[in-house]
């Protein structure tokens, strides 16, 4: 085993669990094109993120459980569980360059729209969408991209923000929805033999660095004040469909 291949792998996983850990998401859009950069397989590099993932999001569900809406999470697990072989469909079909192309254009707009648009269309579309039903399509998506690409993060972030929750209200579900999703798609991981040994080895060896990533974390997100994190949250969505579109080119 190279074990400067594993600093390195343990290296990428640490900055996607720091976003993840102060964020509440972004974890794969930041650790894949990274982990891409390494003579790994493509499949051993998303069945690392996705348990990487599922360990952080474990420590911030249970930390964060009460602050869930248990009618909404119930629709978006349960929409993303029919979107997981959507998503193992694609991988096997559709271009990975073109879905990021498609992705990061999205996240653009919506992002800059989010921030510059009409307040009297966002205060509209928050009415709406307190209709839980909304929730489906998201989580439709979110099940379809995380089984392809460890992105299941990114639509009920976007439908996090549209909902307009607070901070707490916001990693609550987010993360107690990711703890459960995660969950669907490990399993998917396993039954698609992405499971390896290699897979095992860079897990555990990352291990210390995804735990000072949850401290570090928790440290940066106390710090944010409340008026700031959904502006925070637009700009680095549309970070992330930059960090997009480089896979694309």
């Amino acid at each position: 085993m190279d074990y400067s291949l594993i600093l390195l792998v343990a290296g990428c996983v640490f900055l996607g669990a720091l976003m993840r850990s102060t964020f509440g998401f972004g974890d794969a859009v930041v650790s894949m094109p990274l982990l891409a950069l390494l003579p790994i397989p493509f499949s051993t590099a998303a069945a690392l993120v996705g348990l990487v993932g599922f360990t952080v999001a474990l420590f911030f569900a249970v930390s964060g459980w009460k602050d869930k809406d248990p009618v909404i999470l119930k629709k978006l697990t349960g929409a993303t569980v029919v979107g997981i072989p959507f998503g193992l469909l694609l991988v096997r079909f559709a271009r990975a360059e073109w879905v990021s192309l498609i992705l990061g254009l999205l996240l653009m707009v919506y992002a800059m729209y989010s921030l510059y648009g009409p307040k009297t269309h966002h205060e509209q579309l928050k009415h709406r969408f307190r209709n839980t039903r909304y929730a489906l399509p998201f989580g439709f998506v979110s099940g379809m991209l995380g089984s392809a690409y460890n992105m299941n993060g990114t639509p009920i972030v976007i439908y996090a923000t549209i909902r307009d929750w607070d901070p707490k209200s916001f990693k609550g579900n987010v993360q107690s929805h990711f703890i459960l999703s995660s969950s669907f798609i490990l399993v998917s991981h396993f039954l698609s033999g992405f499971w390896t040994k290699e897979v095992g080895v860079y897990f555990i060896f990352s291990i210390p660095g995804v735990l000072l990533a949850i401290y570090l974390g928790n440290v940066i997100y106390g710090k944010i004040k409340v008026d700031k994190f959904k502006t925070m949250i637009f700009y680095l969505i549309f970070l992330l469909g930059v960090i997009s579109l480089f896979d694309f080119f």
